[in-house]
């Protein structure tokens, strides 16, 4: 009975080559800057939970009829002007083939779901520095990429500049 349903699934059935596909090919390290501008000082004084400011932007471009090349950027400082106790830049991509996605649904695919995959190792990359570099981890929290799309989205519309 097992081995009757193990090549049922596993057999490449006519239907199973028009399912959407999202694969990830690579992930690479673009660009990470981390600095650490007033050390040793801030590392041996008594410091107050600092302000931690992130910025986060996605960005794609079709390489080719399927693949996308996908750029998580993220920024970050804890603290400001003299008292920043350290800066840090990453830029994380992915090389990403996407297969029989309906057109109306590619922008949110790569802008939202590529992203979402790229996300954990971002993060991980950015605890490891801010470590490096004296400090305890700096985990980031999960990022909405639903939201930054329909951000994105609105800035995107005519009359949206006024706006602003």
């Amino acid at each position: 009975m097992i081995g009757d349903f193990m090549s049922d699934t596993n057999g490449a059935g006519a239907g199973a080559q028009d399912l959407p596909q999202l694969n990830v090919l690579t992930q690479f390290t673009k660009d990470l800057s981390f600095e650490n501008p007033n050390a040793p000082k801030s590392l041996t004084q008594q410091q107050n939970a600092p302000n931690i400011s992130i910025q986060v932007n996605v960005n794609a471009q079709k390489l080719t009829e399927t693949e996308y090349e996908v750029m998580l950027q993220l920024e970050g400082a804890a603290g400001e002007g003299e008292g920043t106790l350290f800066r840090f830049e990453l830029t994380y991509g992915g090389l990403f083939a996407l297969r029989n996605i309906p057109e109306q649904d590619l922008q949110p695919v790569v802008l939202i779901e590529c992203p979402r995959l790229l996300f954990p190792f971002a993060r991980q990359i950015i605890a490891e520095a801010v470590r490096n570099g004296g400090f305890p981890p700096l985990y980031i929290d999960p990022i909405d990429f639903v939201a930054l799309y329909r951000q994105r989205l609105e800035q995107m519309q005519p009359g949206a500049a006024g706006m602003a």
